[in-house]
């Protein structure tokens, strides 16, 4: 397999790849890189969270907070980069859909300035589904956590 699509274990996988591999753009693109890729089983995202984003205009002027929907975004994502490099190079550009997502709880605010982690686990896979486990995380500290599934799609 095409060690560019899938990096060994450690290996990062910038912003211009990802934009290769999944059709999300600005300002709907919510990672930035990808880390730690072990194919058909997990992947770490990050998104560095700028002040620049357009949501913190109106979420909230005087307070900004990434808004939590954005969080399990940046979780889809991550996902969707990890079916991508474990599927190989003719399934990128594909759309991976959401289905379910079950469990979503938000611990504690992203705000500017924060790097956030995602750490996503492949939980099972059934034909085009895929059922993931994430967990976003600022300094350590768990802020965002979700179970949810997926289906790609042409």
């Amino acid at each position: 397999m095409d060690s560019r699509i899938v990096p060994a274990v450690g290996n990062t996988i910038d912003i211009e790849r990802i934009k290769e591999m999944i059709p999300h753009r600005y300002p709907m693109l919510m990672i930035d890189r990808v880390i730690d890729v072990v194919v058909n089983a997990r992947a770490t995202g990050i998104k560095n969270v700028s002040v620049n984003e357009p949501y913190f205009q109106g979420h909230f002027p005087s307070q900004p907070v990434m808004p939590g929907v954005l969080i399990i975004e940046a979780m889809a994502q991550t996902a969707a980069v990890l079916v991508v490099a474990t599927m190989g190079p003719e399934n990128e550009g594909r759309l991976v859909y959401f289905m379910t997502v079950d469990a979503a709880r938000f611990r504690k605010p992203v705000v500017p300035g924060d790097t956030m982690y995602i750490h996503v686990e492949k939980q099972r896979q059934r034909g085009s589904v895929w059922k993931f486990r994430a967990q976003a995380k600022v300094d350590g500290v768990l802020v965002a956590e979700a179970t949810y599934a997926a289906m790609i799609r042409d």
